[in-house]
């Protein structure tokens, strides 16, 4: 296929690279903020790439939230497109929108092995669903299928607003502060950046102790330094995320092994490897042992959502399997 561009939009970040060849060119990481619409970081990164608009007529985004129809709006910032208007003025001829965390989940069929890391050891049933599953801005979650010939299926959902689960005493008294904080609790009231903060303050407020941390890169790096109060918060958004994770497992069928992405898990990867993750993941009563054999693998690639929207749009331009992704 002709050179195209691909794009990974977040609530904080939108990232562009070119795509050529089934690889990714000119990685360019551009904060949503400081556009005032997508048409315009677009414009900008061609610009920077000496790119005139229309130099690129095939363009695959990848977005947070449901992407049906002509308009959307983005989950997480303040970018709102319409397919035909933009299609228009960047003189595309084609224009692939689909869910974020299906980009990502078809990342994961171009990692290289140093790209991941093992998490729980297994051997991957290649025919049976993988799940894929990362905290971020928000908590994307995704289904990976193998089809024939070498092609692959995303099924986009919005595992993320599934009721946070609850595994033991503590968990049911934090449960119940943030019940009354926000009314419904959603796994991704905790299980994103700005859910850490959350926790680590109904962690406070049930223990009875100030808390003066007041931002998801504080906690962590308290946690990492052995501040005990954060340390606890750090576990027990492992202990969640492990829940959570699990539970999509035993939904699915998923012995295709798990993966777990997004941009919060690596950056504290040696503490979440020791955590109580594994043994969450599995902690289902009679169902334990279904988890044997299952890999799980901490994603450690830069840009996987990026090569997921570049293997989306190559499966559309080739075999047209996988606009129903969306």
């Amino acid at each position: 296929m002709k050179l195209a561009l691909v794009g990974d939009i977040g609530g904080t970040n939108a990232r562009f690279a070119l795509w050529r060849d089934q690889q990714l060119e000119s990685v360019r990481v551009m904060p949503t903020a400081e556009y005032a619409d997508l048409e315009g970081a677009i414009c900008a990164y061609l610009a920077e790439q000496q790119l005139p608009v229309g130099a690129v007529t095939s363009v695959c985004l990848a977005c947070a939230g449901p992407v049906d129809g002509d308009e959307f709006s983005f989950t997480n910032n303040q970018w709102h497109i319409s397919r035909a208007a933009f299609s228009r003025a960047l003189q595309l001829d084609q224009l692939l929108l689909i869910n974020d965390f299906s980009a990502m989940a078809l990342g994961m069929t171009r990692l290289h092995e140093s790209e991941r890391l093992l998490v729980c050891p297994g051997e991957a049933e290649p025919q049976r669903p993988t799940v894929v599953i990362g905290p971020g801005t928000g908590l994307g979650v995704s289904t990976l299928l193998k089809l024939d010939e070498g092609r692959w299926r995303a099924l986009a959902g919005e595992g993320g607003h599934v009721d946070l689960p609850v595994g033991n005493l503590r968990e049911a008294e934090l449960w119940t502060c943030l019940f009354k904080q926000l009314g419904h609790v959603r796994a991704e009231s905790v299980l994103c950046g700005n859910g850490l903060l959350r926790l680590y303050r109904a962690s406070c407020d049930l223990d009875g102790q100030v808390a003066p941390l007041t931002s998801p890169a504080e906690i962590t790096a308290a946690a990492l330094a052995g501040e005990p109060v954060a340390i606890g918060v750090l576990e027990q958004f492992c202990d969640w995320l492990g829940r959570v994770a699990g539970n999509n497992v035993l939904t699915l069928g998923a012995r295709g092994g798990v993966y777990i992405a997004g941009g919060i898990i690596p950056r504290f990867a040696d503490f979440f490897l020791a955590s109580g993750f594994a043994r969450c993941l599995r902690d289902k009563g009679p169902m334990s042992d279904y988890f044997d054999g299952i890999p799980v693998w901490l994603v450690t690639a830069p840009y996987p959502g990026l090569l997921g929207a570049g293997v989306a749009l190559q499966q559309a331009s080739v075999q047209d399997v996988l606009p129903a992704a969306n």
